[in-house]
Formats: C-alpha cells, structure tokens, sequence
C-alpha cells in the first residue's frame, strides 16, 4: 500500500485538530469529535492533443516535479469555478504561447499525481486542438521545452504519467489508423 495515499497522510480534521479522524470504507474521513466528513475526490485537468502539419504530436518537458524532465502534454489543472474548457485555452497559452481555434473532446483518464508527499487524484480531460500557427511558440510557465514525435516514434518510457500515456496511446493508433 502506497504511503502517499490519504488514508495513509492524514491524521488530523482539518476543520477542528482532532486526531478522532478516521478514514471510511467510501474514500472519505470522518471526524467523530465535530462531526465533519471529508470526501476525497478526483481533481480535473486538461491535456491537448496537437498534431502540426507533418502528423506529429507536440509534447512538452516537465520543468517541475514530478517527473521533472520527462515528456508530458501541454495542459494542467483546472482551476476553482473555471470550465475544461476554459482551462485549455488558459494552460495553452501559459505554457506554449499559442491560440487555440478550435477543439473537440477525445477521452479522459484517471491519475494519481503525487504532490509534496501526498497522492492527489485527477481525472485528465484530453482535447484533439487545432491551432492557426506555432509562428509564436515557446516553453513559459511550468516546462523546460517542446518537440514534435511521429506517432509510430514516441518514446514512452520518457512519459511522466500513466493517463497521460494512455492518451497519447488511443492517441496515436487512430492516428496510425487514419494513415
């Protein structure tokens, strides 16, 4: 069993201090001295999948841990109160300096994603992204850099995360497929 995990970090109610905080069978805590139920839920974020005019996939380079230095795609977390959506234009901009025209939704994938020594959970919403240009491009925010990959070329022992992987995967088959 994994020493990240919640169950296994938290020891305290975060609301009142108490140590009468205990973990349920349905993924939540419950403190029996206040009374408060914490619930451990999924966070969500964004991934796009951009291919530019060769049919390659645009990756990033992790600048930051975990996996730093590690292949990734271009997106990040959702902010509070923020749509998928909107998080996608935001994450492609912060990171890449490019526009998105337009997108459609391809799948999502669970994660764990592990933080200051505790496991958080993501679901990864992954987009298909059309651009007008890279003519603006560069690494900003939370990446080291940028390549494109052929789909029948990607490295993925050099993928950071597992849905990451999964996506890029179902990914570049259909791809490979439409060829």
């Amino acid at each position: 069993m994994k020493s990240t995990l919640p169950k296994n970090t938290i020891h305290y109610c975060p609301k009142c201090g108490s140590s009468e905080f205990s973990f349920k069978e349905d993924q939540s805590f419950f403190c029996s001295k206040c009374q408060f139920h914490l619930y451990i839920n999924s966070a969500a974020a964004v991934a796009a999948l951009i291919v530019n005019d060769k049919g390659e996939i645009l990756f990033t380079r992790r600048a930051v841990e975990p996996h730093k230095g590690m292949l990734d795609l271009p997106g990040g977390f959702v902010d509070i109160m923020e749509s998928a959506e909107n998080a996608l234009y935001r994450e492609i901009k912060e990171e890449l300096n490019l526009d998105i025209e337009e997108f459609q939704y391809f799948m999502s994938s669970p994660n764990e994603y592990i933080f200051g020594g505790l496991s958080v959970f993501t679901l990864d919403l992954a987009y298909i992204c059309k651009l007008n240009s890279f003519n603006h491009i560069h690494a900003k925010d939370d990446i080291s850099g940028y390549e494109f990959i052929a789909p029948n070329l990607i490295p993925y022992n050099q993928i950071g995360g597992e849905s990451i992987k999964r996506i890029i995967k179902a990914f570049a088959k259909d791809l490979i497929n439409e060829r």
